[in-house]
């Protein structure tokens, strides 16, 4: 049986509805997924390359004045020592994968993020995100507006969805 999936949590102030858009997306997140070999997800909006040669696409439509970003691993994997050691093991691949999608979507290289936030999402951020298990996997989902005063509308609402925990080894 697939986990239990987040109640949605809509984002009510941002303009022309586009958060709300962004929390349905996030609510029904599982089926904008897909997992395939790269040759067959070209036509993704965005991919997420794994060790293992498969890809995490995300085939939602786009939502205009919103980027997308998407992180997948695979849950089995044991986190790297170092990096566990530094940031600890709980949680590791869910708060990994947000992290790198949040880096992405800030423009920010992860290892920078490490120094500034370690796996930490920061006070005040304008992003809206859900980590969810898929298959075999853990795969974060996240959005920010384009613009900033999308961003600063953003930052004083909800900012996750509950993640369910999806812990590996370790």
């Amino acid at each position: 049986m697939p986990p239990r999936s987040d109640p949605p949590h809509p984002l009510s102030r941002t303009v022309d509805g586009a958060g709300q858009r962004v929390s349905a997306l996030l609510a029904a997140a599982q089926r904008h997924l897909r997992v395939a070999p790269v040759a067959e997800s070209g036509d993704a909006v965005t991919r997420s390359h794994l060790d293992d040669g498969r890809c995490v696409g995300w085939y939602a439509p786009p939502v205009p004045g919103w980027r997308v970003a998407i992180d997948a691993e695979r849950a089995d994997a044991a986190p790297p020592v170092a990096l566990a050691g530094r940031f600890g093991s709980t949680d590791f691949w869910g708060r990994w994968t947000r992290v790198e999608c949040l880096a992405k979507l800030a423009d920010v290289p992860v290892a920078t993020w490490w120094h500034r936030h370690g796996l930490e999402v920061p006070p005040g951020t304008a992003w809206l995100w859900r980590t969810m298990p898929l298959a075999d996997l853990v795969v974060t989902v996240a959005f920010t507006p384009t613009d900033r005063v999308g961003r600063q509308s953003v930052g004083r609402e909800l900012r996750g969805f509950p993640d369910v925990a999806v812990s590996g080894p370790g």
